[in-house]
């Protein structure tokens, strides 16, 4: 079985990131700071008829994904053709921090990534400049403790891991240590 995110980090990243990057402080190793899932529901809204249950069990889906209730996002401003009006809400959005980061971390690489249909690896470009991670889902039903839900909209999910890393190369070697499905095209 693979080490939680904690134990991981302590016996195996803090020793190989100081080797590698010449690194004298425990403190000056790049790690993940929060994780951000964010749910679109700007097509759900227009097919369907009661949006406030739509919105209220999209959230409770994406609550027991991440174990916190999402924030409401609303629109900024009024669009007709997108039959969208200031204030509606179009979105949700969690941010973890601490041990429930810690524990979905463990939960979406161990538990959820796997699920994935013709899932070969994350590609690096979704690795940013900043050494953010980005990973879009097609559906939340890879996550295991969404088994039992029914009769619920089908919908995807926005995961971004923040690092403090200070270049792409030391997020990508925290990624690989950590041990992040990540896989590079041949060239």
């Amino acid at each position: 079985m693979k080490l939680p995110y904690k134990e991981q980090f302590k016996k195996v990243v803090i020793p190989e990131m100081k080797k590698e990057f010449k690194i004298d402080n425990n403190l000056g190793v790049p790690k993940i700071t929060k994780v951000v899932i964010n749910v679109g529901l700007g097509r759900l809204m227009t097919a369907s008829k009661d949006n406030r249950e739509l919105i209220k069990k999209v959230s409770e889906i994406t609550g027991i994904i991440t174990g916190q209730k999402p924030s409401s996002r609303p629109a900024r401003k009024s669009i007709a053709s997108f039959k969208l009006r200031e204030g509606m809400s179009i979105g949700l959005k969690t941010t973890l921090r601490g041990q429930r980061m810690e524990d979905f971390i463990f939960r979406f690489i161990n538990l959820a990534l796997p699920r994935i249909r013709d899932f070969w690896g994350i590609p690096l470009k979704n690795i940013d400049e900043q050494g953010n991670l980005n990973y879009g889902i097609k559906e939340y039903s890879i996550f295991p403790e969404t088994e039992r839900i029914q009769n619920a909209p089908i919908f995807g999910l926005e995961v971004t891991f923040v690092t403090n890393a200070k270049t792409k190369d030391q997020a990508i070697k925290l990624y690989q240590l950590l041990e992040f499905p990540l896989w590079q095209k041949n060239q």
